[in-house]
């Protein structure tokens, strides 16, 4: 039977240098999960592999698409599986990498289903503020909101239209959906850094994103700023700065504060592969 190897866990704890060991010990290439890699515009603000990995082992779905094409699950969902097929045709195993839980899942068992919302919900839920988003779902569903990326607008509008046109949880909606069967075995393995050293990798890599040039990667997407995927840790605290109204230092200490509150959710998404 052939086999995906799923390698995951939170940011900084070196899923990417495991999964090329292990790519280059089997022989294999490398299925990207994250979903802010797709995109060319972001680079080091997202921990892109440099180009020594990218050499080490073949990998896809990195920086296959502009901030301008959005790429949502399902199409990933699809085109990864195609991928995983073709791979299969010269390879027993083949290696994913990633701490997005979502993109991990579709690849596990699949999009669920969701019922689409009427026009006046999803209008009303968009011109609703970020706050009173956050604030219904912690009241509508709990356990989701303490593993979301809170400051992420479209996960949010979603898992709400879902509470509100089902009359359940979201989370509870996902957990009860049934697994499409994938014709390969699965092994999913969770890089769990004890804490302190999860801190302090997240705090040297912030640094060194900013040695390597982050702030002008920011600058260069100024004109982007308005598209949701630019609304990711290590970008929007630095738009402020660009604009005059946040000192340099104050937002590298958002930055490493905001990865590792992103870096807790990772891990209480990653409980349920332990």
């Amino acid at each position: 039977m052939k086999k995906l190897l799923v390698i995951t866990g939170p940011t900084a704890s070196g899923k990417t240098a495991l999964a090329i060991q292990l790519a280059r010990q089997h022989g294999t290439e490398i299925v990207s999960c994250d979903s802010r890699q797709f995109y060319r515009e972001l680079d080091i603000g997202v921990a892109r592999p440099s180009a020594e990995e990218l050499a080490a082992a073949k990998h896809h779905f990195i920086a296959c698409r502009s901030v301008t094409e959005p790429y949502n699950i399902s199409e990933y969902e699809h085109d990864a599986l195609a991928v995983i097929r073709c791979l299969f045709e010269s390879h027993d195993e083949v290696i994913a990498v990633g701490g997005s839980g979502l993109y991990i899942d579709a690849l596990r068992q699949g999009v669920t289903a969701m019922p689409d919302p009427t026009p006046e919900l999803r209008q009303q839920l968009q011109q609703m503020p970020l706050e009173e988003k956050r604030a219904q779902l912690k009241l509508l569903d709990p356990d989701y909101y303490s593993r979301v990326d809170l400051c992420n607008p479209v996960r949010l509008q979603r898992a709400l239209e879902v509470c509100y046109m089902t009359g359940k949880p979201y989370s509870q909606v996902i957990a009860n959906q049934k697994p499409a069967p994938r014709p390969f075995d699965i092994e999913v393995r969770v890089l769990r850094p004890p804490t302190s050293e999860l801190r302090a990798r997240i705090d040297l890599r912030v640094d060194q994103m900013m040695a390597l040039g982050l702030l002008d990667e920011v600058q260069s997407l100024l004109p982007y700023r308005h598209l949701s995927t630019l609304r990711t840790v290590g970008y929007r605290e630095l738009f402020p700065v660009l604009d005059g109204t946040k000192k340099l230092e104050d937002a590298v200490s958002e930055i490493k504060l905001n990865t590792w509150h992103y870096a807790r959710k990772q891990l209480t998404w990653c409980r349920r592969y332990i």
